[in-house]
C-alpha cells in the first residue's frame, strides 16, 4: 500500500498503479473537504496554525494538524516552521474566484449529489440510463433547477472544466466575417465572451435557461462585452433564437440521447438563415486506441445526463439527420475540435 501512496506513477509496477487508481477517491475526499471548510481563503493573508484555523472552521484541533499535514502531502499547502501552513500554487488556486474555478469544480465533482450518481455507474451499465437520474430522483439538469447555489457553482465547474477551450477555439477558428454569434446552452456566455474579445465585429445572442443566465451579466460586464450580448431565456427543447450567422453548441450534443440532439439540431436548422453555419464544440473522438481525455467524459455522459462524446463517422450521421451537411472538423489547442455543419 505504501509504495502506491508515495512513488511517482511512471516508477510503479502494474499492481500498484491500480491499487493507486483504486484509493483516488481518498484524494478526492480530501480536497473537497478542504474546499468545504475554505482553507486556501482562511490562509490567503498568511501562514496559520492548526490551533488558529480550528475555531474558524469548526474542527478539532489536533485532527486539524493531520488533515493540513495531508494536503501538505499533496502538494497544496506547505508545513514550515511552528507547524505553521502556507498556500502553494495549488493551494492559491483553490481560493474563492481564483482564476480557473478550481474551487467550484471541486465543489461540484466531488460532492456528495455527484458522487452518489457516478456509484451508479453499474447501474447505466446494465441498463444504458442516467445513473445520476436514479440516484437524483430526477434528471441532473432538472436537479440544478431547483437548487440555485448549485446551478451557479455548476455553471463555474463549467469554466474550471473546460477553462481552456474558448482561448483555443477562438484561436483556431475565424469568426471575422460573422455578424450575429448564437451561443446556444451558453451558460454564463465565458464561450461566447471569450470569442468576442478575440473579434470585435460580431453581435452575440446568449440563450440558455433563465436561472442559468442569472450570472451572465456581471461576467459579460467583466469581459467588456455586455454591449455586445443580448440575453434570451429559453429551452434549446422548445426552440432558438432565429437569423443567426453562426450557431454554436459546446458540449451541449454530448449531454443528449440522439431523439432529444435530432430536436435540438432540428430548432437550429430552422432558425439559421440559408448560408448560417452550425458549429459543435466537443471532444471528438479518435476511432482508434489513442488515449483521449473525452474517452474517460464519455463514461460520465452515460452516467449523467445519458449523452456520449462521438468519432467523426458519428458525428456526420447526427447531423445528416437533422438536416446538415458536417463540413469540416478543426482541431484547437485544447481537447475539444469544432464541428462545422452547413444546411443539406
Amino acid at each position: 500500500m505504501s509504495e502506491a501512496t508515495v512513488a511517482p506513477t511512471e516508477t510503479l509496477p502494474p499492481h500498484a498503479v491500480i491499487i493507486q487508481m483504486a484509493m483516488g477517491h481518498w484524494v478526492s475526499r480530501i480536497v473537497h473537504l478542504a474546499a468545504e471548510l475554505g482553507i486556501a481563503d482562511l490562509l490567503a493573508g498568511g501562514p496559520k496554525t492548526a490551533d488558529e484555523l480550528a475555531g474558524p472552521t469548526r474542527t478539532h484541533a489536533p485532527s486539524l494538524y493531520r488533515f493540513l499535514r495531508g494536503l501538505a502531502n499533496l502538494g497544496i499547502l506547505s508545513e514550515g516552521a511552528g507547524r505553521r501552513f502556507s498556500l502553494t500554487p495549488l493551494g492559491e488556486a483553490m481560493k474563492s474566484g481564483a482564476p480557473g474555478a478550481a474551487r467550484s469544480t471541486v465543489l461540484t465533482m466531488a460532492s456528495d449529489w455527484w458522487v452518489r450518481g457516478f456509484q451508479e455507474l453499474d447501474y447505466s451499465l446494465k441498463t444504458g440510463k442516467s445513473g445520476f437520474e436514479k440516484a437524483l430522483g430526477m434528471p441532473i439538469f432538472d436537479y440544478l433547477a431547483k437548487d440555485p447555489e448549485a446551478a451557479s457553482r455548476f455553471s463555474d465547474t463549467m469554466i474550471g472544466f473546460h477553462g481552456a477551450e474558448p482561448a483555443a477555439v477562438a484561436e483556431a477558428y475565424d469568426f471575422s466575417g460573422l455578424g450575429t454569434i448564437v451561443d446556444v446552452g451558453g451558460a454564463t456566455g465565458h464561450m461566447l465572451a471569450t470569442i468576442l474579445e478575440r473579434f470585435p465585429s460580431p453581435h452575440g445572442i446568449l440563450f440558455d435557461l433563465p436561472h442559468v443566465l442569472a450570472d451572465a451579466t456581471a461576467l459579460l460586464a467583466a469581459r467588456g462585452v455586455g454591449d455586445r450580448v443580448t440575453l434570451d431565456a429559453g429551452s434549446f427543447f422548445e426552440r432558438v433564437p432565429v437569423g443567426g450567422d453562426a450557431y454554436i453548441l459546446s458540449h451541449i450534443i454530448h449531454d443528449w440521447d440522439e431523439e432529444k440532439c435530432l430536436t435540438i439540431l432540428g430548432h437550429v436548422r430552422q432558425a439559421m438563415k440559408p448560408d448560417g453555419r452550425l458549429l459543435l464544440v466537443e471532444m471528438v473522438l479518435p476511432a482508434d486506441d489513442t488515449p483521449h481525455p473525452g474517452k474517460m467524459l464519455d463514461l460520465m455522459m452515460l452516467v449523467g445526463p445519458g449523452g456520449q462524446e462521438r468519432t467523426v463517422p458519428e458525428y456526420d450521421a447526427l447531423l445528416a439527420k437533422a438536416g446538415f451537411k458536417l463540413a469540416r472538423v478543426v482541431p484547437t489547442a485544447s481537447a475539444v475540435s469544432v464541428v462545422e455543419a452547413t444546411a443539406a
